[in-house]
Parts: structure tokens; sequence; C-alpha cells
């Protein structure tokens, strides 16, 4: 090769045979690629410390293969996630899961005496204080109480569910149902 005053001027010459030892490493163009401009930026950057007079291929090839154990070393320790569909596909229950949980429980719901059922949907689902559900139902307040306590605990007989045991339901209206609502008066 010809002696250059500046050895920017040489790298073009080695791009061909760069992208081909490339290619033998990765076996896929695309990466070849990827890695050749890699290579080429590090060269370029630290053009300062090729000595002129030495062998620029060999030392282009060096930089090109130190950059695909590097790439190959990281890429072992990652997981390609391109879309992002394995990272949400991890905290996503199994659909089936919340339909079984439902059918059982409006199975159990419906054992309930009628009186029981009411008062849990006027104050567990339709969102009702014990004394607006009390007025409806034309009874005592302390009836609405005594009505949604036993319906609770048989709910939770029912669904063989301890007393501190969270019911994964599959909707909003389910959950307030059988949650004890403390805050409503």
């Amino acid at each position: 090769m010809a002696e250059h005053s500046d050895p920017r001027d040489e790298v073009v010459e080695h791009l061909s045979a760069m992208r081909a030892f490339a290619m033998s490493l990765t076996r896929n163009s695309a990466l070849a690629d990827d890695m050749v401009q890699d290579a080429l930026v590090k060269a370029w950057s630290k053009i300062d410390s090729y000595q002129p007079g030495t062998n620029m291929r060999a030392w282009l090839f060096t930089i090109l293969r130190n950059t695909y154990y590097s790439h190959h070393r990281k890429a072992r320790r990652e997981v390609a996630d391109v879309d992002g569909e394995m990272a949400a596909a991890l905290s996503q229950k199994p659909d089936h899961d919340g339909r079984l949980q439902m059918r059982d429980f409006n199975h159990a719901f419906e054992q309930l005496k009628d009186e029981q059922r009411e008062a849990l949907i006027l104050v567990g689902a339709g969102g009702f204080s014990y004394e607006e559900a009390a007025q409806t139902c034309g009874v005592a307040i302390g009836t609405i109480k005594s009505r949604v306590n036993r319906a609770r605990k048989q709910l939770v007989e029912l669904l063989q569910m301890s007393d501190d045991e969270v019911l994964e339901a599959t909707d909003v209206v389910t959950t307030t149902i059988v949650s004890d609502n403390k805050n409503v008066a």
C-alpha cells in the first residue's frame, strides 16, 4: 500500500474487506454493516493512536473484531424485545383466571338470599350509603348493615377464601361488592 499523509484516506480502501470479515463473524448482513460502522466510528475517533507506516488493515480488523466480541458479550446478557411484547407479557395474568373467578363468584352470589344480594348490590355496586339503601328497601340502617355483613361473610365461605384473602375479580363492581368498605356510612 502506498504511504498516505493522512491515515483517514487509507481507511476507505479497506471497507469491502472489513464488511466481508464482519459477514464471516456475524452471518447477518445488517449486523455486519452495523459492526463495520461502529468499528469505523471508533477508528475515526482514535485515528491519532494509529501508527503511520504500520498495517492499517490489521489495525481496522482488530477494532472490528473487538467491536464484534463486545457486541456478542453484551447480546448474551440481553433479551431482544424490540416491540416490548415480552415485557408486557411478563405481568399479564391468563385471561381464563378472571373468567373462572367470575364464574365462581356469580355461582356463590346466586346462592345468597334475595335481601342479602339486594343489600350488596345497593351498597357495594350501586355506591349507596347504608342510609340510602335502608330507605330504598324500607328497613332500618342496622338491618342493611347486618345483611351486607352476613352476605359478605357467606360469600367468603362459599368462595372458600380466608378473611384476609383478596378476591382478584375482573371488574370493579364485583370487587366493591365483596370488599368490606368501611367508608360507606
